[in-house]
């Protein structure tokens, strides 16, 4: 897939110009989760249940969950637009390999990988780009490999862009996403809608998809 769009360098600049900022707005931000490391939990039992393969964490930002990924048995590695955040990620956790690249062209050959992890990095791309991503997804991932996606959930109203801190994202409803990712050959294993917390603007949305 190749790309070139002005988005993904408008995405990386952006994320370059706050990173030490974002970097200590999210460390530390799972602990008050339950709910989302319960499910990022299922996906990493689920992996460690299938052949030994590399994980990825596509959109990594400071490395926290790629980080988490390790600590839960996984061969874990991180890749990310912005070399400010890669710096960061291999600053803190210098023994995790992270690279700067993007999620729709990953270096990795056909099927060498157990397992995908995109926690909140598609938000950013617009609309009519997104379904090459879940097609590279399902190129890396070997069959029966999983895939987990966080996003913002759009309770009810279609795809919208909102006024992310950073950058433009975007606002999914579950139902689409999980029609996307099944076109690119994936099933649905399972997931969750979680309400947003007193400091949260949005409903969060997961969902674990296996590569058939």
């Amino acid at each position: 897939m190749a790309e070139s769009s002005s988005y993904l360098t408008a995405t990386a600049d952006a994320y370059d110009a706050v990173a030490d900022i974002y970097a200590d707005f999210v460390r530390g931000s799972l602990d008050r989760l339950p709910l989302d490391r319960a499910i990022v939990a299922v996906f990493a039992e689920l992996v460690r249940g299938g052949e030994p393969l590399p994980v990825v964490e596509a959109g990594c930002g400071p490395g926290y969950m790629t980080a988490h990924l390790r600590d839960l048995g996984l061969d874990a590695f991180g890749i990310d637009l912005s070399p400010a955040l890669v710096d960061i990620a291999r600053r803190d956790f210098p023994a995790l390999r992270f690279e700067v690249g993007s999620m729709g062209a990953f270096d990795v050959g056909d099927g060498e990988l157990g397992g995908l992890l995109s926690w909140y990095s598609l938000i950013h791309i617009p609309p009519p780009e997104l379904p090459p991503y879940f097609a590279e997804f399902r190129r890396v991932l070997a069959s029966g490999g999983h895939l987990l996606f966080g996003f913002f959930e759009s309770e009810g109203d279609p795809v919208v862009q909102f006024d992310h801190k950073v950058t433009p994202a975007y606002r999914w409803p579950i139902d689409d996403l999980a029609d996307m990712a099944r076109k690119e050959g994936f099933v649905e294993v399972a997931r969750m809608l979680r309400e947003p917390l007193e400091d949260e603007r949005f409903r969060r949305g997961h969902l674990l998809m296996r590569a058939v």
